[in-house]
Order: C-alpha cells, then sequence, then structure tokens
C-alpha cells in the first residue's frame, strides 16, 4: 500500500502510532511502549486519586514516572522543532512534513514520498532524526537513570496550580 495515498486522519493515526514505537527492548525507535504504558498507567491513577501508581501486584517508582515524563519531553521537543525545521526547507504542508519527521524519529521507514525530496539540509536533518530518534532516547534514559542526586537539605513543599 502506498502510504503517500493515505488520507490525512490514516496519517495521524500512525503519527501517534509511530511516536510510541516499539518494546522498550526492541530495536525500534520512539518513546517505546513501556514509557507510554507508565504515563497512561500514571494517568489513571491520578483519574482514581491512588497516590501511588500500581500495576500487577506491584508499585511504580516515582523516579520512573519521572523519567518516563523526561522521555516523552524529549521526544516530543525532537520532533516539534525538526517539523518546525523541516516545514521551512520543504515549504510542503504540515501533515506531510509531520508525517515523515515521526516516521525518522521512529525508525519505521515509512514515507509520503518526501524524503527523496528536500535539499540536502532536509536530508541530513531526517539523518539525525533517524540516530537521535533510536538512540536518544534511549541513552537519555539509561543516562538518567543512573544518574540520582541526593540533598542535604530539601526545600519546603508548594503545590502550584495545574491544569
Amino acid at each position: 500500500m502506498d502510504v503517500g495515498d493515505m488520507r490525512e486522519p490514516t496519517w495521524l493515526l500512525h503519527d501517534a502510532l509511530m511516536f510510541v514505537g516499539g518494546g522498550s527492548a526492541s530495536t525500534a525507535g520512539g518513546i517505546k511502549v513501556g514509557t507510554f504504558a507508565v504515563l497512561v498507567l500514571a494517568a489513571v491513577a491520578e483519574a482514581r486519586g491512588d497516590r501511588d501508581v500500581e500495576v500487577f501486584g506491584r508499585r511504580v517508582p516515582p523516579g520512573s514516572l519521572r523519567l518516563a515524563v523526561t522521555v516523552l519531553l524529549a521526544g516530543a521537543t525532537l520532533v516539534l522543532v525538526s517539523t518546525i525545521a523541516l516545514l521551512a526547507i520543504t515549504g510542503r504542508t504540515l501533515d506531510v512534513v509531520l508525517f515523515e519527521v515521526i516516521s525518522a524519529f521512529s525508525t519505521c521507514g515509512l514515507s509520503t514520498g518526501l524524503t527523496a525530496e528536500p535539499p540536502d539540509s532536509g536530508k541530513y536533518l531526517l539523518t539525525a532524526l533517524m540516530f537521535l530518534g533510536r538512540t536518544g532516547t534511549m541513552t537519555l534514559a539509561a543516562a538518567l537513570a543512573l544518574r540520582e542526586r541526593r540533598r542535604v537539605i530539601r526545600l519546603p513543599e508548594e503545590r502550584p496550580v495545574v491544569g
């Protein structure tokens, strides 16, 4: 099936699935299914009013939740900045460019046909995005998971208004 012949709603659905990516131990890109699952479980726990995020008789540590949010924000920021840059480089519509950028970030290999068209700067951007999508979120998660800073002094707690 030619991806370029698909309609915009189908591209949008593919965008969402590609952004999540594959399994946490797989070679797929994206933010990974495990990260997405932790975020969904946290949202469900918050909606229920639960203090802890629990699944299958286990509690998800707060550090894992913070790491999942960081990976999501890093991936979304990378996709946003790359989409804006590729929009400026190619002059194509947002739906086509967003599909190409998320496909590169998640290393899916799907294309609407835009990948062959842009000037060299656009191709370099997509290539860098493929590399960062595959190694960047995984490296960021590993680096942050290993780094834990102990503070001697804890500041008072303040609850900001959220939502």
